[in-house]
């Protein structure tokens, strides 16, 4: 993407000045919600990747690996849509019926640990992860099944979308139970129950602006107090027989909707939460039948993110294959087409923004003195991935695919996924595992690791390239690596300590002061007005500090480069966020998204540095001047 930037206009609005004239001609893909920025990244990635294993899935004579032989025989079974059309339903029938034909709730209480190892929906999801206060072990943890629509503000009376939405999903339903053979009274009757049970949860979850302060959902219940959740049914039997262990503790995320369970799943109810069971599963196992099943059940999401039409076969059948073995994928892509120097060069530009972060925190004016030596030493502790892991997981390893359907493959798979993952309870957590594959185009911090990871995929332009100027690559990547480091001291991060422990290593008066900046954060950002509604400013408050953490520091280290171009650094970091998005996208991610909509990451956070208005001459009066008060300088 090259772009004319106006650079008159960059007093009133730098995000338009620098991508003004693309957006004016962009076009966004019929399949797609949106286009620019990380999702061209991606969709690059797709087209060449495709490319290559639609060769290799014509040659597999030449795979010389044993495990991305298993993944292009599974790509290939993907791709044999005359098969898939062929067997249709029939494939899944019998995983259908295993929840049609559950008789009452002591029945759905025998065979819980089974449905839960086989990948079924249910009203308690338990999974294993690390330990929030002692991240050296892996803890049970209770979450809350997914609402129908996207988030629990979208059931208030007044929201103008629900209704349209649940006509789109009950329509979506209605021709994919009828697709799998089931008669139009039982369709009717178990949809009506499917939306009468998922009202019923909506009370006791929490919004998405609730769920942004993940601390939170950190709630320690003794074994013995989880188990008193539900008369109804053994939970104690449940857990015992998923473990093949009792727990001493379980890690509640909403201990709202725990104390409601006893009302929520009853033999009185259960009828309804069968039909709920088995329209998620439908959901679940049609894009792995036939074309026209994949097609139909993709009619909701496509609706919800303004897509215009569905992916054509082949490109399904690639994201299908790769989500199995994402790993895989992407240690093939990274070994590929990801070089030692890039890597070499960005590992060396990260120790340099950590260094830039290091002296910062010394330098600190606000902080006491206690606190800022321990925030120092969780930067010292801080791990640091580049590109990809160093060897496979283990899991893949026992990936083998079999002439049998792509949905059994598949069933089969999720089997040993989740076999394997709930082994993982009370066994050391291993630090070093990737929560991205490499052909990813993101990057992420692990509070509970302490660890920032930068997979090979957003290590290009215009993030990263070796083509480009070091005041261009801080812009791009270093103020993304910069963003990650932020992680560590945001609203959430700052909660954890060096081991990723959560911890209150803040003293009293240091922590009421850090409020006080977020607050200002939070109050920078909330009620702007975009074309899809008002921002959320408590929504959006943590990605907004990493934000304006990464892009002062990232500004720092670019200044100490030679032939420094602080104008090259601000544009770099405008064309970064470049995107193009359908209004119902935009809309959808205003309510439960996290970050800021694009093109006020853009703005708004240059406009809280001093350099940003010596460097285009920005005075009182132009647009994207804002006051010394109103700044906000956290990190």
């Amino acid at each position: 993407m090259t772009e004319t930037i106006n650079q008159k206009l960059i007093k009133d609005d730098l995000y338009q000045a620098v991508n003004g004239t693309w957006l004016k001609t962009a076009q966004i893909p019929a399949d797609k919600s949106s286009t620019g920025g990380f999702a061209d990244l991606a969709e690059n990635i797709e087209k060449l990747l495709m490319k290559d294993f639609d060769r290799l899935a014509q040659n597999p004579q030449e795979i010389t690996d044993p495990y991305l032989l298993e993944f292009i025989k599974f790509y290939r079974l993907a791709h044999d849509f005359a098969k898939r059309d062929a067997v249709g339903f029939k494939a899944a029938r019998h995983y259908l019926e295993t929840v049609a034909q559950i008789k009452d709730l002591t029945d759905w209480e025998q065979k819980l640990a089974a449905l839960t190892l086989s990948g079924y929906p249910s009203p308690i999801p338990l999974y294993v992860e690390p330990d929030m206060k002692n991240t050296s072990r892996y803890a049970l943890t209770a979450g809350v099944p997914n609402l129908i629509l996207p988030d629990k503000t979208y059931y208030t009376d007044d929201n103008p979308a629900a209704q349209a939405l649940l006509q789109v999903y009950t329509k979506m339903l209605e021709k994919l139970f009828k697709l799998a053979g089931y008669s139009a009274e039982f369709t009717q009757k178990t949809i009506a129950q499917t939306l009468a049970f998922d009202k019923t949860l909506v009370p006791h979850v929490k919004d998405s602006t609730e769920l942004a302060d993940y601390v939170k959902s950190y709630n320690k219940y003794s074994f013995a107090d989880f188990v008193k959740s539900s008369d109804h049914f053994d939970i104690q039997h449940f857990v015992t027989e998923l473990l093949d262990a009792q727990p001493d503790q379980v890690i509640v995320t909403q201990p709202k909707y725990y104390a409601a369970l006893n009302s929520l799943v009853t033999p009185e109810t259960f009828a309804n939460m069968r039909g709920w069971m088995l329209a998620k599963s439908l959901l679940a196992v049609s894009p792995y039948l036939s074309d026209q099943a994949r097609i139909i059940s993709g009619e909701y999401s496509r609706a919800i993110s303004g897509s215009k039409e569905p992916m054509n076969p082949q490109k399904s059948a690639y994201y299908l294959a790769i989500n199995q073995f994402d790993q895989i994928v992407g240690l093939y892509y990274a070994h590929k087409y990801f070089g030692e120097q890039a890597k070499n060069d960005v590992t060396q530009m990260v120790h340099k923004m950590v260094t830039v972060y290091k002296k910062r925190l010394q330098q600190n004016k606000w902080l006491s003195q206690p606190t800022r030596e321990k925030a120092v030493v969780k930067l010292e502790k801080l791990g640091i991935q580049v590109g990809y892991p160093d060897k496979l997981e283990e899991i893949y390893k026992k990936f083998k695919v079999t002439s049998d359907s792509l949905f059994n493959n598949s069933v089969n798979f999720d089997k040993i996924y989740l076999k394997d993952h709930y082994s993982r309870w009370n066994k050391e957590v291993d630090r070093e595992k990737w929560e991205m594959s490499a052909d990813t185009v993101n990057a992420y911090y692990n509070p509970s690791y302490n660890i920032i990871v930068f997979p090979a995929a957003i290590l290009q332009a215009p993030f990263y390239s070796l083509k480009q100027s070091s005041s261009e690559n801080y812009g791009g990547i270093g103020a993304v690596i910069a963003h990650e480091i932020s992680h560590a001291f945001d609203n959430n991060g700052a909660h954890f300590d060096e081991l990723g422990n959560l911890n209150n290593w803040w003293t009293k008066e240091d922590r009421a002061h850090f409020e006080k900046l977020a607050q200002k954060m939070i109050a920078e950002f909330d009620g702007l007005q975009t074309a899809a509604g008002k921002v959320n400013g408590k929504l959006v408050v943590s990605e907004n500090i990493a934000d304006a953490g990464g892009l002062s520091c990232a500004l720092e280290a670019a200044k100490g480069e030679k032939n420094v171009s602080l104008k090259a650094f601000f544009i770099n970091w405008a064309r970064v966020w470049c995107l193009k998005s359908s209004l119902e996208r935009q809309k959808l991610l205003l309510n439960i998204d996290v970050h800021a909509p694009h093109e006020l990451r853009a703005n708004l956070q240059p406009q809280n540095l001093t350099d940003f208005y010596t460097t285009f001459n920005i005075q009182q009066g132009d647009k994207m001047y804002l006051p010394p008060d109103k700044r906000v300088n956290i990190w």
